[in-house]
């Protein structure tokens, strides 16, 4: 144990010591301050490890990575001891893919009890979500981190152009597109991984390790088939009995499992349709959104040429990162009526909506389609908001029709600039 721990140790500043890069990342308020347990969740690889190593490099702290077969076989006891005796008398304890550990959330908060500030990681939503809940309720302070933002991306990159000269805008669109179709994993941004061979990887493990392993599925076949079909319909609607009829599956309640799985493992997000009525919100379609672009251009088939729904991925990670960090109240939908008129993002808090928001691949007026429009307008005044938004590749303008204002906004501009959502007191590490 002692070796292993050791081991450990140093591969986690070798990390730090190789990486070409620290970038600062996006997050909530007064994470390292609270005295409570600081919880980390998000999916494989996307900085959770490193984060939590920047929050705590000044201070004195015991590290454990459960990631690993020869740990998580151990006692709790003989894990803490062990800390112990390598750290010493530390008061800070970074607990690394915890939800690995048989009965972690006992062992957790025991030691919380015992007066360790606490930092926790894990790869698993609705295992932390459920342990967290039912034992630790009103003792944890949790986010969920994403791959990086275009924002981080371009900090990354050292982007320093001038936004308000058509070199500096030109620059930006191009460093989207590679955004778009190389996405933000931080080991492809920052150490230049081949982004085909690194995202193919990371998709084939997160798929056999974190889905068919944990959950110990028989049917292998059937998980892969799944995966196929969520990464090959980013940004389209689907649902549980057309997952059920296209792989053969019995019954609804499989296939809704099974599309769960890969949300508990963050490689895909989904969003419900907005409604008044909660029955109508469960039994309707979901529409899927693959948690990095960079992963549904380079696992579908020839994604890359339906740049718009490419788009749309990206806006809707970034409504939900913003969501994570800096509005936990809001609630994300996607809107459309008995006729097929669709918007694709309602953003709403309490009871009422805040923002409508349509995304198009358009790069001027005239390639904006009426529908989408007509949509828009059709769903103002249903849902009684009159916040409009139209995100474009490259047109902006505004609009006033039907007695109803509509803004038009680039999506570079949009990701990097909105002040409806950029927080000027955003925390940076």
């Amino acid at each position: 144990m002692r070796e292993i721990l050791l081991e450990q140790k140093e591969l986690l500043k070798e990390r730090i010591r190789a990486s070409r890069k620290i970038v600062q990342r996006e997050r909530k308020n007064g994470f390292l301050e609270t005295s409570m347990i600081k919880v980390i969740t998000g999916i494989r690889r996307c900085g959770k490890s490193f984060l939590t190593y920047l929050l705590l490099k000044d201070k004195n702290f015991g590290y454990v990575n459960f990631d690993d077969e020869r740990i998580v076989l151990n006692e709790p006891d003989k894990i803490k001891n062990t800390l112990i005796e390598i750290y010493g008398d530390v008061k800070y304890l970074f607990l690394d893919e915890v939800q690995n550990l048989d009965k972690w959330e006992l062992f957790v908060n025991r030691l919380y009890r015992e007066g360790y500030n606490l930092f926790i990681t894990g790869s698993n939503a609705k295992l932390l979500s459920r342990e967290l809940a039912t034992h630790l309720t009103g003792r944890h302070y949790s986010i969920e981190l994403f791959p990086f933002s275009f924002r981080e991306f371009l900090k990354a990159k050292d982007f320093k152009e001038n936004l308000e000269t058509g070199r500096g805008k030109s620059l930006a669109k191009h460093e989207l597109f590679n955004y778009m179709t190389s996405g933000g994993f931080p080991e492809i941004v920052v150490e230049e991984e081949n982004p085909k061979i690194y995202l193919n990887s990371l998709f084939t493990q997160i798929t056999e390790k974190d889905i068919i392993l944990r959950y110990n599925i028989r049917y292998r076949k059937t998980i892969k088939e799944i995966a196929s079909i969520l990464i090959n319909n980013i940004s389209s609607l689907i649902s549980s009995n057309r997952i059920k009829n296209i792989v053969g599956l019995k019954s609804d309640h499989t296939a809704r499992n099974y599309i769960g799985f890969f949300e508990e493992a963050y490689l895909f997000l989904f969003l419900s349709k907005f409604s008044f009525k909660l029955s109508e919100i469960e039994r309707s379609p979901k529409k899927v959104y693959c948690i990095d672009p960079g992963i549904a251009n380079s696992v579908s088939m020839k994604f890359s040429e339906n740049l718009g729904r490419l788009m749309e991925n990206v806006v809707a990670l970034d409504i939900l990162r913003r969501k994570s960090y800096w509005h936990p109240e809001r609630e994300v939908f996607y809107w459309k009526d008995y006729q097929g008129r669709e918007v694709d993002f309602v953003l709403k808090e309490g009871l009422k909506v805040k923002q409508l928001i349509q995304t198009t691949y358009a790069s001027g007026r005239d390639e904006i389609e009426r529908r989408e429009i007509k949509s828009l307008l059709k769903a103002s005044r249903e849902l009684g908001c009159k916040n409009l938004l139209v995100i474009t590749w490259d047109y902006e303008g505004e609009e006033n029709l039907e007695g109803r204002r509509i803004r038009f906004l680039p999506l570079w501009k949009w990701l990097l600039k909105d002040k409806n959502f950029i927080q000027t007191n955003t925390k940076i590490l």
